[in-house]
């Protein structure tokens, strides 16, 4: 590697989540005693139901005040607390690589140069603290095909791994993004979490095609849609020519006189994906590039923790 892979990890946003943690809203299915609930029956400390007790059950989970108001014996059965799996996808086709961000308003705090850059500060944040709360984490980059698969681990030492991953990708090609979520789907033999980190420009009936079948085979899903400021305001002027990313050609034009259209097309995208991840309970964030990442993963996490006790209660 010729680039410090650990760029992509940035303080600050590790200082603000390294004290929350991140909760699957749905079930899922684990190997180690944890956070998240798990749809087995096991022992922990949420009781869900009896049932009658059967020859081979272990008598020490013989409900007793139960056997002395019944005089039958019933086995309690809880619902196992049980560690994360979770897979980060992170996209690294050709659009990925557009970037307007000045390099004044680059820092220390702010060092993102394109989508592709602040998708892996956003993979690299939640590994950290999935892997801080000894989840799972595994890792799938892709452009037209899968081009690095890191298998899932807990150990912390794990997100040495993950960064080199990342850090080693060059963004190029379109995105195939059904073939690609058909293929984790296929391999993801336990329902866990899935985190898209992507610019969702990708065709629409694949990429929905793909939601749903990680939603039928019970996996928590999460998409982030990185875009850049320029991408969602469309704040050009002038006379400029555009170079197609992906093998889209070129366009000279006054922007001013597509913008009205530009953003109107932009909304019912943007619109389109809200209403199809709503309608299948899936996470959808919309985040610009140039919004510190602290803040963003602070408030979503919270608002994820939140949505969790409320839930519960």
């Amino acid at each position: 590697m010729t680039r410090d892979s650990r760029r992509f990890l940035q303080p600050e946003a590790v200082s603000r989540i390294s004290r929350l943690e991140l909760q699957a809203r749905n079930v899922v299915e684990g190997f180690l005693s944890g956070l998240h609930r798990s749809p087995y029956f096991g022992q922990s400390v949420e009781f869900v139901q009896h049932r009658e007790y059967v020859a081979g059950d272990d008598p020490r989970r013989i409900d007793w005040k139960a056997w002395s108001k019944t005089d039958k014996y019933y086995i309690k059965q809880y619902e196992e607390d049980t560690n994360l799996r979770c897979t980060l996808l992170v996209d690294l086709s050709e659009s990925m690589q557009f970037g307007s961000l000045p390099v004044s308003r680059k820092s220390a705090q702010h060092v993102v140069s394109n989508k592709y850059e602040y998708a892996c500060a956003i993979a690299a944040s939640l590994a950290y603290l999935l892997l801080r709360q000894q989840d799972s984490v595994g890792m799938v980059t892709f452009d037209a095909k899968v081009r690095s698969v890191i298998p899932s681990r807990s150990k912390r030492n794990h997100l040495h791994a993950v960064l080199a991953a990342l850090d080693a990708q060059n963004p190029a090609e379109k995105t195939d993004i059904y073939s690609i979520l058909a293929e984790v789907a296929d391999q993801q033999s336990q329902r866990g979490m899935i985190v898209l980190i992507s610019d969702m420009f990708v065709p629409r009936e694949g990429l929905f095609k793909g939601l749903k079948l990680l939603r039928h085979r019970g996996h928590d899903v999460m998409l982030f849609q990185v875009l850049d400021d320029e991408e969602l305001d469309f704040n050009y002027s002038g006379t400029t020519r555009f170079e197609g990313l992906e093998e889209m050609g070129e366009l000279v034009c006054d922007p001013r006189a597509l913008r009205e259209g530009y953003l109107e097309a932009l909304q019912a995208f943007l619109e389109e994906l809200r209403r199809h991840c709503s309608k299948n309970t899936i996470d959808f964030q919309t985040i610009r590039t140039s919004e510190h990442l602290d803040a963003v993963l602070a408030h979503y996490i919270s608002h994820r923790l939140g949505m969790g006790k409320s839930v519960r209660s």
